[in-house]
């Protein structure tokens, strides 16, 4: 699969923005707080960081080519900060 759009972009980084989000609350905080394991969430807190980088990146080229209002812009943001509204977003997002 050639991802060659902005939007196909986004959805790609969405996703594994989304599931490093999932694995950083549902494993890596249980493990440091309750197995006494801070290195998960250094490891998965490290890595959501990167990929909330390059999703904050590739909203903000999308909106760019498609012309999203700051209104579309911010809801596609926001929807990186709440759990599994990644996978939400790219349901909304049109196919090109």
């Amino acid at each position: 699969m050639l991802i060659s759009t902005p939007i196909q972009r986004l959805r790609l980084i969405g996703t594994i923005e989304g599931i490093s989000f999932i694995v950083l609350l549902s494993i890596a905080m249980p493990l440091k707080y309750m197995a006494d394991i801070p290195m998960a969430v250094t490891i998965a807190g490290s890595l959501h960081g990167l990929f909330f980088v390059l999703f904050i990146l590739a909203v903000l080229h999308a909106a760019y080519r498609h012309r999203w209002s700051i209104i579309k812009m911010g809801l596609a943001v926001l929807a990186s900060i709440i759990p599994f509204g990644t996978f939400f977003l790219n349901k909304k997002l049109p196919e090109r």
